[in-house]
């Protein structure tokens, strides 16, 4: 998808240190064990801060995620010098050279962020003593880092995608955009399917805002469930944000057309969020597999360092995984056709289009994909089925009925979403329409759902809910016995 023609590259050469051969011994021992005292020396750093609970301190967290980011940099281009080094062989293959771009990107961007976080808790740790604690607070220490993250990680692909697009690994016709057909609705029928996605859209984002933000103001609900919660509901607002404003501007204004690095763009964080969700579903079933099952050790199951550990691997994985596609992607070829028969840029409707080979496209969606869909999968049937065990054992008709509504609604949603996901994705078939069909309940539908089946039918949700109005209530009813005056001002610094 170059926009000229250029010749076929599939592997580099890298001539390496400038040394004599007969110090490529010398050399190769010295960064040997530079390389061995970097992972060691971290590794042992992030041990310790685990074991240690009077090193679970923010500094301590930043640390943590500086000395992974620290080994993941060295890894990433320290092993392959020496083993050219070793074995006197200087190529590196297109896919290999691009990989190692992409990750070198992110770990060196993730360093910088990572060391002003630590910078900024040092000044508020020094400057401002009394209120540190208040400051640096578990939530802002989370957001920080997996805003290092997600910057980094878009950093790199923005970087690695105009890159790629220079290095061509074969001839290609010039492509800069696509023709999205959208829904197969009539014309006549679009002001009202505008509507119907407009509202639902609209249900989603306000919905998943009023989840994150009554998790964040009621301290009763700062628990692990809660906690996944939060990121589920950030999750699915970013998966619907990432297709349907496009699809609604497109059915407002009638232009179909998006330009080939919206179309890369779109592509990759839809995978991203769709992935992360799989992961976080995954984390929610599990949670309620330790609370129902194991009770009495659930605080020590289910502590803050596991808890964040398992968000955080989840983003990593999820990174990784969009990147691997997404790059694989790049790389095929899009001749004359370049009509798209779906309302946003799908993974399946590009390979349809591409006049490439896609079979290794094909192998790593049923491989690797088809590991990390069913992954998760099995890991909330067996919470669910685990749960269903322990509940029959000591029948009690309303635990019974409480626990399987609780369980039918959730797994309603999860058969919805991994039900179309796979028919999407693992058994495509030549009727387009039904691929959008699919593609609209778990790409649209299921979002909405989320804040209805994790939140607005669980009691404590409601509660804060309630509470958070009678605070609104009460604030009204405090600025209505003010003098005018003073009521003027409290509306003016509102």
């Amino acid at each position: 998808m170059s926009p000229e023609n250029q010749s076929s590259v599939s592997e580099f050469l890298l001539l390496g240190l400038p040394i004599r051969s007969g110090q490529q011994g010398v050399f190769f021992t010295l960064f040997l064990g530079m390389y061995l005292t970097t992972v060691l020396g971290n590794l042992l750093i992030i041990l310790l801060i685990r074991l240690d609970s009077r090193l679970h301190t923010p500094m301590y967290f930043f640390l943590s995620h500086l000395a992974f980011s620290d080994i993941s940099l060295s890894s990433v281009t320290v092993p392959k010098m020496l083993t050219n080094i070793q074995t006197q062989r200087q190529s590196i293959s297109y896919v290999g050279c691009i990989s190692q771009l992409c990750f070198f990107i992110l770990f060196a961007g993730l360093d910088n962020f990572l060391l002003a976080v630590m910078a900024y808790d040092r000044y508020v740790a020094i400057c401002h003593p009394l209120h540190y604690t208040n400051i640096m607070r578990k939530g802002l220490c989370t957001l920080l880092v997996s805003g290092s993250w997600v910057v980094s990680c878009g950093s790199a692909l923005l970087h690695t995608l105009l890159l790629v697009r220079l290095m061509r690994p074969e001839n290609q016709s010039s492509v800069s955009e696509f023709l999205l057909l959208g829904l197969p609705i009539w014309p006549e029928q679009q002001d009202m399917y505008f509507t119907l996605f407009l509202g639902m859209y609209l249900t989603t984002v306000l919905g998943n805002l009023l989840i994150i933000l009554l998790i964040r103001l009621d301290s009763r609900l700062h628990t692990p469930m809660y906690f996944f919660l939060s990121h589920l509901a950030f999750s699915d607002i970013c998966l619907s944000s990432v297709t349907v404003p496009k699809m609604l501007v497109n059915m407002q204004t009638r232009r179909q057309s998006i330009s080939y690095m919206g179309c890369i763009s779109q592509l990759y964080f839809f995978i991203f969020f769709a992935a992360l969700d799989n992961f976080l579903l995954a984390l929610m079933a599990y949670d309620r597999y330790v609370a129902i099952c194991h009770p009495l050790h659930y605080t020590t199951i289910m502590r803050e360092g596991l808890c964040t550990l398992l968000v955080c691997g989840s983003w990593i994985l999820t990174c990784v995984h969009d990147l691997l596609h997404t790059l694989l992607l790049v790389r095929l070829s899009f001749c004359a056709d370049i009509t798209i028969t779906h309302f946003f840029c799908d993974f399946t409707a590009l390979l349809k289009l591409s006049c490439s080979d896609i079979s290794l496209n094909m192998l790593v969606i049923f491989t690797e994909g088809g590991f990390l869909y069913f992954l998760p999968l099995s890991i909330i049937f067996g919470s669910y089925i685990r749960i269903g065990t322990i509940i029959l054992r000591v029948p009690s008709t309303n635990r019974i009925l409480k626990v399987f509504s609780t369980c039918g609604s959730h797994l309603f949603v999860v058969f919805l979403y991994y039900g179309t996901l796979a028919g999407v994705y693992f058994f495509p078939s030549s009727w387009d329409s039904k691929d959008i069909i699919a593609s609209v309940l778990y790409a649209i539908v299921t979002p909405m759902l989320n804040p209805f089946i994790y939140s607005l039918r669980n009691r404590d949700i409601k509660q804060a809910l309630e509470m958070c109005v009678n605070r609104v209530n009460f604030f009204r009813r405090q600025t209505q016995n003010l003098p005018v005056a003073v009521r003027s001002t409290v509306r003016y610094v509102s």
